[in-house]
């Protein structure tokens, strides 16, 4: 990440940079499991001035079996493009609620090589109660731009990584989804995949790190947050959920936090759960919630 920019956003500093040529506002909303509702009408009835969608379905690898895989350097390149996104732009990523969608959107462009690039704290609902203005209706076209990609690859982990890493237990697994998924009490959203949580995971659900209004908590406490959760300085944290999404979360609080050289595990539980022989736990195991 560049030294000169922080992840987080708030609305007034945003306010006071709107009118700056090189910025980008993407709205990345999208509904998580047991969220219904349709993004792309939330985004014609109200959206950041001159923002342009993010659609993380897009963004993924339509090749995969799995929800929300990285897609190529190729494709990321061309929709980034399409946006007006270019390696040298000012992007800004917000939802319209429940934080984990801007936060994927974040992750992603670093990890195809975007420097300046930030999440709105507490999305589109904390600008609308700051008095920003928004824009509704079928939004405007804009202007293609060149996007070059400098995949930082070492930012992902995939399955083979992730099978060394819980066999010799030389990386802190830390699980975004709610408690009853990781310990097996409630059934997975998607099917085929089973129930319960990697050997030696923590849980750390990804809400316990934003405050009521989904911003996130000050610095101080998410260190609070990820010290209970077992995070040290000394040892290398992957995040994971459930395909992706809301581990982001967690990769973004570890950043806010000021960590480098943390990973996201991308296939998450939809494909180690779905994977034969992956070896699965049920119960609390080492929990950082009760």
């Amino acid at each position: 990440m560049h030294a000169s920019i922080h992840p987080l956003i708030s609305p007034a500093r945003l306010r006071d940079i709107l009118s700056a040529p090189d910025l980008v506002l993407l709205d990345a909303t999208m509904p998580l499991p047991g969220e219904t509702f349709d993004p792309e009408q939330r985004f014609v009835e109200a959206r950041l001035p001159g923002a342009r969608r993010f659609d993380i379905e897009q963004f993924s690898d339509p090749e995969s079996p799995l929800p929300h895989m990285i897609p190529t350097q190729a494709r990321f390149a061309t929709l980034a493009g399409a946006l007006g996104v270019s390696d040298a732009a000012h992007v800004v990523f917000y939802d319209q609620g429940n934080a984990a969608s801007a936060a994927r959107g974040w992750w992603l462009a670093r990890l195809f090589g975007l420097e300046r690039v930030q999440v709105l704290d507490g999305g589109l609902p904390a600008w609308q109660r700051a008095g920003g203005p928004v824009d509704a209706g079928a939004p405007q076209a804009v202007q293609a731009a060149a996007f070059r990609p400098a995949p930082r690859f070492r930012l992902v982990a995939g399955l083979g990584d992730m099978r060394d890493h819980v066999r010799h237990g030389d990386r802190l697994i830390l699980d975004a989804r709610a408690h009853g998924r990781f310990t097996g009490e409630v059934a997975e959203p998607r099917p085929g995949v089973v129930s319960g949580h990697m050997p030696g995971a923590r849980n750390l659900p990804f809400g316990t790190l934003l405050d009521d209004h989904r911003a996130f908590l000050p610095p101080e406490a998410l260190r609070a947050r990820f010290a209970e959760a077992g995070v040290t300085e000394d040892r290398r944290v992957i995040t994971s959920c459930g395909s992706g999404v809301s581990a982001a979360v967690l990769s973004l609080g570890l950043a806010i936090c000021g960590r480098t050289g943390d990973t996201l595990y991308d296939g998450s539980w939809a494909e180690w759960g779905s994977t034969p022989g992956a070896p699965v736990e049920t119960g609390p195991g080492r929990s950082a919630v009760s």
